[in-house]
């Protein structure tokens, strides 16, 4: 016999070894599954849930996420542009915008409306006086 008749007779002994290994494993298992009768089993350990005290959605403490940074923005209008348009543009361009005058601005966090607001100075810096806040279900409804 060549060994590599031998070696290949060997991995099959090898195979065969393990299959059976499995198979007596298995029949093992199952018969530890038949052995567990209705009788010992024992329910879960939950624990109770907490009471609130009471308190609704809007009393629960948002201590969590008040340090989250978020994004605030304003809007002043918007426009569409060509690229060719946009390559032109210098100092000195004017690009209109599609808000009026006088309208008041858009207040966006994380890009969702929230306010809308007028432009004030204070101590020579741009600020932004909230006019009209959106409701939180105004909000919802205009996200779907």
């Amino acid at each position: 016999m060549s060994d590599s008749e031998n070696n290949d007779e060997n991995v099959m002994d090898e195979w065969a070894d393990a299959l059976a290994e499995a198979g007596d494993a298995a029949s093992a298992d199952e018969q530890n599954e038949a052995d567990t009768s209705a009788d010992n089993v024992a329910p879960a350990g939950l624990e109770p849930l907490q009471d609130t005290g009471g308190k609704n959605e809007e009393e629960v403490n948002l201590d969590v996420i008040l340090d989250v940074p978020v994004t605030v923005s304003m809007e002043i209008g918007q426009t569409k542009l060509n690229i060719r348009n946009l390559l032109q543009l210098n100092q000195g361009s004017v690009i209109e915008l599609d808000r009026l005058a006088g309208e008041p601005l858009d207040v966006l966090v994380n890009g969702t409306l929230i306010a809308h607001g007028e432009v004030v100075v204070v101590n020579e810096k741009f600020g932004i006086r909230l006019t009209d806040i959106i409701s939180p279900g105004e909000r919802v409804r205009k996200l779907g």
